[in-house]
């Protein structure tokens, strides 16, 4: 239920108020101040995600879990991916449909991204789409995928630095109907503990974290615990 909640808001966010905002700051479209250091963040932290996963793709299934406006489930079908992108708000879905280059056969799809019906994956990428989610939440969506992901689930959330906390205590004094959803900050060791407690099986580990202006993120990579390959 607690997840439905979150879905809910998420998609009123990103579906009715900020599709403008971030059909420009994902464009080609020249952006300054604020949303430059946010465009630049995110193109590393895009490096940083697909640095972690290998380099040809071809024949692997690979889900793109909130895939925006796109960017990352064309760099994943460049490198020969079957690339699933589903995000939770349909007209960025529409966007990311319409800006893909012809012929990359990405399907693209507006709903869940924990959804089993989505089948099983080679890897999955998720990429400041688990942001809004604590640490219970979010043991309870890498529980539910895990089994359905045979590689790596490489994933971002926003880093528990003095700023970010001050950020989010501020962010919860609004009235809810003028809140944005606001991203939790989370730390590895936190997740972790979340993660056992869940019985979640697999590896985490934490890769990097990027600082652009108002852009800060890091990213986490779990991994299965049993070997791919093994009986």
């Amino acid at each position: 239920m607690r997840h439905a909640a979150t879905l809910s808001r998420v998609e009123h966010y990103f579906d009715r108020t900020a599709t403008r905002t971030w059909e420009r700051l994902t464009s080609d479209a020249p952006v300054s101040g604020i949303r430059a250091t946010v465009r630049a963040g995110r193109d590393r932290m895009r490096a940083a995600l697909l640095a972690e996963l290998p380099a040809d793709l071809t024949g692997q299934r690979v889900l793109d879990a909130g895939c925006g406006t796109g960017a990352l489930a064309v760099e994943l079908a460049r490198r020969g991916a079957e690339v699933t992108a589903v995000d939770i708000a349909p007209k960025l879905v529409q966007i990311a449909r319409e800006r893909a280059p012809a012929g990359l056969g990405i399907d693209f799809r507006a709903g869940d991204l924990a959804d089993a019906g989505l089948g099983r994956f080679d890897h999955v990428v998720a990429m400041d789409s688990l942001i809004y989610y604590d640490g219970p939440e979010l043991a309870e969506l890498l529980g539910r995928l895990r089994p359905r992901v045979s590689g790596r689930i490489v994933f971002t959330l926003a880093p528990r630095t003095p700023l970010l906390m001050a950020m989010w205590r501020v962010g919860r004094l609004f009235p809810r109907s003028d809140r944005s959803p606001v991203m939790v900050p989370q730390s590895g060791s936190r997740l972790a503990a979340a993660l056992r407690e869940a019985r979640v099986p697999g590896n985490l580990r934490e890769r990097e974290r990027v600082t652009s202006g108002f852009y800060i993120s890091t990213a986490f990579v779990h991994e299965s615990a049993r070997p791919r390959g093994s009986a």
